[in-house]
């Protein structure tokens, strides 16, 4: 008689001997991804710090055509965002019901498409307006220096990358929605929510550091 093995949990790959060693080398190749973010957006912030240093003035003057408000916003946006994955994930870890987890991933999912809708339309679009945007439609002259030109190239560049990096994180909140709606996820197997959430906090996080790199140089006075 043929022996009888145990099966396999949801979602637990043949090639490991655990769903413990599993997770362990999901949260492992996770950690080494996030590194070689952390270096290349360092590698921005050193880059945009030298030449902060060596043109602090026309920064100032960049900083203050941004919208601080907006920016603010956009800040309790993310980080309402990070404490709703959180919750999602909690509630998959308690047995709570799949509606509830799926309604936590959607609610992140708003809270990702309405920071990038700040910054299309509220932001971006101003600037495009104002002539704001080198190579597509600065306006010399004024205020507007190379310096400031600068500041506004970093500022395009270090935001854009990051929003690309936010439109990928709704790609993925997506496809946990689907695995979710498709009893994928268990109080017993939960992996993937949990590496998902390690790279939706580094996204919340890197924005905390541009919000006030970017929007709050040199303060913000009456007439400056």
């Amino acid at each position: 008689m043929a022996a009888t093995h145990p099966a396999h949990p949801p979602g637990f790959a043949h090639q490991f001997e655990t769903v413990e060693q599993q997770r362990d080398a999901g949260h492992l190749g996770m950690w080494i991804f996030l590194a070689t973010e952390i270096l290349f957006f360092g590698g921005m912030f050193t880059a945009y710090t030298v030449y902060r240093s060596l043109h602090l003035q026309e920064f100032i003057r960049g900083s203050h055509e941004l919208l601080v408000k907006f920016g603010a916003t956009n800040t309790a946006v993310l980080i309402c965002s990070s404490l709703t994955m959180a919750l999602a994930i909690r509630s998959a870890q308690t047995g709570k019901s799949r509606g509830t987890v799926i309604s936590w991933l959607l609610l992140t999912w708003v809270l990702g498409a309405a920071f990038l809708a700040i910054k299309l339309r509220y932001e971006w679009y101003r600037d495009w307006v104002e002539g704001l945007i080198p190579g597509v439609s600065w306006m010399g002259g004024g205020g507007h220096t190379p310096g400031v030109k600068m500041f506004m190239c970093f500022y395009f560049f270090m935001t854009g990358l990051h929003a690309l990096h936010m439109v990928a994180g709704l790609g993925i909140l997506t496809v946990l929605v689907v695995m979710t709606a498709r009893k994928r996820f268990s109080p017993n197997y939960y992996a993937p929510l949990e590496i998902s959430g390690l790279y939706w906090h580094f996204v919340d996080i890197v924005w905390i550091f541009l919000f006030p790199l970017l929007y709050l140089i040199g303060g913000r006075y009456p007439g400056s």
